[in-house]
C-alpha cells in the first residue's frame, strides 16, 4: 500500500486555470442547467460548473438534433461566449437559459 501512496504524490494537481490539460477536475459540481427554445421545446442538461459554454452547446446538440455551431445561449441580452465556463458567467444548478438556432 505504501508504494502507492508515493506515487500519488509524484502527481501533483495541475496549476489553477490549466485543468483541462490534465482532464476534468474531480472536484467540481453537477449541475442541471434548462435551455428555453420559447417555442415549446425545454431541454434539461447535466453538466459540470467548469464546462464551458461550447461545451453545453455541444450538450445541448446531442440532444436536440442540432449542430453545435447553429446554437446561441444568452439570458436577456447577454450572449454567452463559448471559451468562458459556466461558473464565470455564474450559472447554478436549475437555471433557465435561453436557446435560440442561428
Amino acid at each position: 500500500m505504501e508504494p502507492i501512496r508515493q506515487s500519488l504524490r509524484l502527481f501533483p494537481a495541475p496549476p489553477p486555470g490549466l485543468g483541462f490539460l490534465f482532464g476534468r477536475n474531480s472536484k467540481a459540481k453537477k449541475i442541471e442547467v434548462v435551455l428555453n427554445d420559447r417555442l415549446g421545446k425545454k431541454v434539461r442538461v447535466k453538466c459540470n460548473e467548469d464546462d464551458t459554454i461550447g461545451d453545453l452547446k455541444k450538450l445541448v446538440a446531442a440532444q436536440t438534433g442540432t449542430r453545435a455551431d447553429k446554437i446561441r445561449i444568452q439570458k436577456w441580452y447577454n450572449v454567452y461566449k463559448d471559451h468562458i465556463t459556466l461558473a464565470d458567467y455564474e450559472i447554478h444548478d436549475g437555471m433557465g437559459l435561453e436557446l435560440y438556432y442561428n
